[in-house]
């Protein structure tokens, strides 16, 4: 039999670098095609916070942090009311540390954990990031490590448009430039690492109406490719309603604030002056209830401690560098500048500041602790927004995609293009489900193939 043009094609490079250099270290020949030409600006790797959680690394060790793939799977559970999918869930759990360990060994990623404030739904410190904490980061160090190795080709713009199977094993792909010129290769396994459905409105509104008339701030080749192709081959696909919502970008910017603001004691107000629910249920859950506020829009205030704890992260500094942090000496003067009624605003900001000393119940439930906010005071303007849908083709604990439970010899996929970890709706999304699901389940596939590819 013939060699195979490629023994790996992988359709998207985001997340699906991690297939391509972990497959080419086990000695694949490996095609990586991404249909947009400015990728490392737009897909939605680029545009995250870096976060990879993993449980019982040696970065959590010596920081003292006792946690194990075990506690990482209870608050997958507890989170999604355990509608996650367990099988996918423990491959992912249990094979986060050795991933974070073989980016930051074998690939020379610089990771640090984060230490300095916990997402909710987090039950230990176990998201390592980059310095900066900003997926282009990440992203730009994956492309460069591709680029440079002998075994992997990277082209782009170019789109994978058909997975071709003979005896229902995978043979082939069509891909395709933009103009329309096609080539048919050969290869035995691809991976659809294509995100999922986001910049598809019809698909969104049908799967996901309250969250449809958000701002989409994901990358704009998110169309849903991956369900088609599956499809065609009679694969399975579930959890079309999850996505990763988010209550934290700027109105004016259209960059993430991101939630350290609100962890760290910041509190969300809409144009009433007061606030409306209890910020520590998480910013994907967040967001769906911020859209139904009036005008769909809301501020976060926070304080100068705040804002300089949130630094570390480049997006909250563009959003500084924009211009987009509202300041005033005192409530009454904030309540004018961001024009919501002054005795409303100053009574919540009251009540907020007794309830974080401890000496009331918090209004809305909050129950985390955190520091009263002090003047001056800050006011970031905010529009929820949809970043990511969380739900796709089935896959197992090899990333292969399933039909009826069975798999489709030599098809993947990961991260948007297959189901998450995040069950059903907004709310189980727990930070960093999007970025272990895209790493991860390229990682596991890369290992599959590269298996193979040995044997």
């Amino acid at each position: 039999m013939d060699s195979p043009d490629f023994d790996l094609v992988v359709a998207g490079a985001g997340g699906g670098l991690v297939a391509a250099l972990r497959a080419a270290e086990l000695g694949a020949n490996v095609l990586v095609v991404d249909a947009d030409e400015h990728f490392q600006r737009g897909n939605n790797t680029s545009m995250c916070t870096a976060m990879i959680p993993a449980a019982g690394t040696r970065w959590q060790e010596a920081a003292g942090v006792q946690d194990s793939p075990d506690q990482f799977l209870d608050d997958i559970a507890r989170k999604t009311s355990a509608t996650a999918d367990r099988r996918v869930a423990r491959a992912l759990a249990e094979s986060s540390a050795s991933l974070v360990t073989w980016l930051a060994d074998n690939q020379g990623l610089e990771l640090e954990l984060v230490t300095d404030f916990r997402y909710p739904g987090h039950t230990a410190d176990r998201c390592h990031s980059i310095p900066g904490r900003h997926g282009s980061r990440l992203l730009r160090h994956l492309v460069q490590r591709a680029q440079a190795h002998p075994r992997i080709e990277l082209i782009a713009p170019m789109s994978l448009c058909q997975v071709r199977a003979a005896d229902g094993r995978v043979t082939g792909v069509e891909i395709a430039t933009p103009d329309g010129n096609s080539e048919h290769l050969t290869t035995s396994a691809v991976l659809l690492a294509t995100n999922g459905f986001g910049a598809d409105r019809d698909l969104v509104r049908r799967h996901m109406p309250e969250i449809a008339d958000a701002h989409y701030h994901g990358g704009r080749f998110s169309r849903g490719d991956a369900l088609r192709i599956g499809r065609e081959l009679g694969a399975d696909s579930a959890f079309l309603d999850a996505y990763q919502g988010h209550a934290a970008l700027s109105a004016r910017s259209q960059t993430l604030i991101g939630w350290a603001t609100v962890v760290h004691g910041g509190v969300i107000v809409d144009s009433t002056g007061r606030r409306f629910a209890p910020e520590t249920t998480g910013y994907s859950e967040f967001a769906a209830i911020l859209a139904g506020r009036p005008g769909a829009a809301g501020w976060i205030v926070i304080d100068e401690h705040i804002a300089e704890l949130c630094s570390v992260f480049d997006d909250f500094r563009t959003v500084a560098e924009s211009g987009s942090l509202v300041r005033a000496a005192t409530a009454a003067g904030l309540a004018d500048s961001i024009g919501v009624p002054a005795a409303a605003f100053e009574d919540e900001l009251d009540a907020a500041r007794r309830a974080a000393a401890g000496k009331e119940p918090d209004r809305q439930g909050r129950t985390d602790t955190r520091r009263p906010l002090a003047a001056p005071y800050i006011a970031i303007a905010i529009t929820p927004a949809l970043f990511h849908t969380q739900g796709g083709l089935v896959v197992d604990e090899h990333a292969r995609v399933l039909a009826g439970e069975t798999p489709i010899p030599g098809l993947y996929a990961s991260g948007g293009a297959a189901i998450g970890i995040s069950g059903h709706g907004a709310g189980g999304y727990l930070a960093g489900n999007g970025l272990i699901t895209a790493l991860g389940l390229a990682f596991l596939a890369a290992e599959h193939v590269g298996s193979a590819v040995t044997a």
